[in-house]
């Protein structure tokens, strides 16, 4: 069991390793490369990598469908499959048009990635081993998208243009192989000899709306999801504008914060298993609001030298929000989706990441044109609120997704055995039908209690005394002599005298079950 975990672990991650690395090798080309091939120029390459983008949005909510009706791991070995044909097309285009097309379908298998991924993760691991899966995945991801860069850039520095087409057919040859990788993975069952978790065929995403922590939790999340993207969009043109930074300082900050995830990420990780994922997303949010308001002073410091240490701690503060907030935001998600409908949950939520992404162009440059500080503080201000919003959720949430580790059971301590249950009114008995029949003193079985027949209940005493209750109270205070067979009661022996003043002998003749 634990060796087939371990290797199920161990090609997840080469599969991560070699798609992180292919990716690596083509991103940072993907606008020289359409620009080098078809002579268009860079704005209009960007404009058409942007909409194909944005349409392919749509496979997010198709692919939460796919991943309730056919598993997550159908999904993920069919986005790469997707992605790899559409790299193979690179090559045969020559124009707009047929840019535009091939963009899409990878764009589409890109986009269906992220729900994909985090459901096919919930399938194999449980508990606090996925927080540290993610962990690793993300330290992997960082540490393969640098090896890929530094593969392109040395590959393109040979002069030739032939090397553009190596890149891309290489970048096609590693989403193959992790989709092999990730193919082979078993799924195991939820418990040995347990049926496959129900698929909800109906409702679709009603069942998700209708779940109003998650959605909240996902709404929360568009604000640092915002943030996130100023490492890529804001903080360049922000340092080289604003600031008045070098450019290659650019590219030190990314290094930064690219090194720190993959050397930091998993030790983190694993200290945080020990606390609430919920608090710590929202200890992660609000470094990143520090941050944010660290990036804001800057702009009102004349001393350069004060200006260059602030930029480094400001991107520190922002490596180590991340460090707090990727991974168990993920593993917070994941958890909280419903299992019969985990693909539709993690696709709703990963919009809150794409839209962002989408947005994040126009609306950061739109705020630094307006006025640089007011990007920061309203991103500042959008991280506390999504902070807040966490703990505050925090108590609807279930305690599976808020406890990586299952909370040891309460169990309320044991009551002490009661010897008797004496009638509350002195001289009177409990009326038939007021509660069960409690009589140990007959072979340890417990009395029955019947209709317009009174009861018997045992007071602690020498030799199974005890105190019956008949029809309600007996005139002048006083017990019948004897009850008849087949009444569901203990059978009184001996001679009938007052209550109270000497217990009454019980037989331990077993009561009659007729």
């Amino acid at each position: 069991m634990t060796g087939a975990r371990l290797s199920a672990k161990t090609r997840y991650m080469l599969g991560m390793v070699v798609d992180a690395t292919g990716a690596g090798m083509y991103l940072p080309l993907s606008l020289l490369y359409f620009h080098h091939v078809t002579g268009l120029p860079l704005t209009q390459v960007g404009t058409l990598m942007t909409a194909a983008a944005v349409i392919g949005l749509i496979s997010n909510p198709a692919a939460g469908v796919l991943i309730d009706r056919f598993g997550a791991k159908a999904v993920v070995t069919g986005g790469y499959l997707l992605r790899a044909a559409g790299f193979c097309t690179y090559p045969l285009v020559d124009n707009g048009y047929t840019m535009f097309g091939v963009i899409l379908l990878v764009a589409l298998g890109d986009t269906s990635f992220p729900p994909a991924i985090q459901s096919f993760i919930a399938e194999f691991v449980k508990g606090n081993e996925r927080d540290k899966l993610l962990a690793a995945q993300r330290s992997l991801r960082n540490a393969g998208l640098g090896v890929g860069g530094l593969i392109a850039g040395g590959v393109l520095a040979l002069g030739s243009d032939a090397f553009y087409y190596v890149i891309v057919f290489c970048t096609a040859a590693g989403y193959v192989l992790a989709a092999v990788c990730f193919g082979s993975i078993p799924i195991p069952r939820t418990a040995p000899g347990a049926a496959a978790p129900r698929v909800s065929r109906k409702g679709g995403y009603r069942l998700v709306a209708r779940n109003r922590p998650f959605l909240a939790l996902t709404l929360l999340n568009v604000p640092t999801a915002f943030g996130y993207t100023v490492l890529a969009v804001g903080i360049p043109a922000y340092v080289t504008q604003d600031l008045g930074a070098s450019t290659s300082l650019v590219g030190v900050l990314y290094a930064v914060n690219t090194v720190g995830i993959a050397l930091l990420q998993i030790p983190v990780t694993r200290a945080l298993v020990a606390f609430r994922r919920s608090r710590a997303v929202a200890l992660g949010a609000g470094v990143f609001a520090a941050s944010f308001v660290v990036f804001a002073t800057l702009a009102a410091v004349g001393e350069k030298s004060v200006i260059l240490v602030g930029i480094f701690a400001a991107t520190v503060l922002f490596t180590a929000g991340e460090l707090l907030h990727g991974a168990t935001a993920s593993a917070l998600c994941a958890q909280a989706a419903p299992e019969e409908t985990r693909g539709r949950h993690l696709a709703v939520y990963q919009l809150s990441w794409a839209v962002p992404s989408a947005l994040a162009p126009a609306v950061l440059t739109a705020l630094l044109t307006l006025s640089p500080t007011a990007m920061w503080l309203v991103l500042a201000v959008g991280a506390t609120v999504s902070a807040l919003g966490v703990l505050r959720l925090e108590p609807r949430l279930p305690q599976e997704a808020v406890y990586p580790a299952p909370r040891p059971a309460k169990t309320a301590p044991a009551e002490p055995a009661r010897a008797s249950h004496v009638s509350p009114l002195p001289g009177r008995f409990p009326a038939a039908g007021r509660g069960p029949v409690r009589s140990p003193a007959v072979g340890g079985s417990p009395g029955r209690e019947a209709g317009g027949q009174g009861v018997l209940r045992r007071r602690a005493g020498p030799e199974g005394y005890g105190e019956p209750a008949g029809d309600g109270a007996a005139e002048g205070g006083r017990v019948p002599a004897a009850v008849p067979e087949g009444s569901g009661v203990v059978r009184a022996v001996g001679p009938a005298v007052p209550l109270g003043r000497a217990p009454v002998r019980i037989s331990t003749l077993p009561v009659s079950r007729e």
